[in-house]
């Protein structure tokens, strides 16, 4: 089990990333949380076996349909021993 934290910087808010992350993550089997930060990034925080997490990170680097991420910024976490992935706010 590994984590990660990213940033999302961009076009990222009003476009579902939240909502599209919380699905991708459900699929992919990861735990954690995601959120809008007031400076209009997304933050994330990604929980699971290695290759889940690294499709996660993946994930965001594009991000649903509608975004355009400019960046990425990704650190690594102690995992945390969550379950189920939210859309905390």
């Amino acid at each position: 089990m590994i984590a990660r934290r990213v940033v999302v910087h961009g076009q990222v808010q009003g476009v579902f990333f939240r909502a599209e992350c919380r699905r991708a993550a459900h699929e992919a089997g990861v735990a954690g949380w995601v959120r809008n930060l007031p400076d209009g990034t997304v933050e994330a925080f990604f929980e699971g076996p290695d290759e889940s997490v690294a499709r996660m990170v993946d994930w965001a680097q594009h991000g649903p349909p509608h975004a355009a991420v400019d960046r990425v910024e990704v650190t690594d976490e102690p995992p945390a021993g969550r379950t189920g992935f939210a859309i905390t706010y």
